[in-house]
């Protein structure tokens, strides 16, 4: 799970394995397979950065 804040600044624990999507339109979207969308105040590239450090802890272990 990655965390990532909401535009009200929760903050929440997402599965990036459900992401299908992530635009910045100019906010960030995330869309999930399912079709929720969720809005972040992270930037695109922090959320594929997040995504790709979540992977490297995933495959170090």
């Amino acid at each position: 799970m990655i965390e990532v804040t909401k535009i009200n600044g929760m903050k929440i624990l997402v599965n990036p394995h459900w992401f299908e999507v992530v635009e910045e339109t100019p906010d960030t979207v995330i869309t999930l397979t399912t079709g929720k969308k969720i809005i972040v105040k992270e930037s695109r590239q922090e959320v594929k950065n997040l995504v790709e450090l979540y992977r490297k802890d995933i495959f170090a272990d």
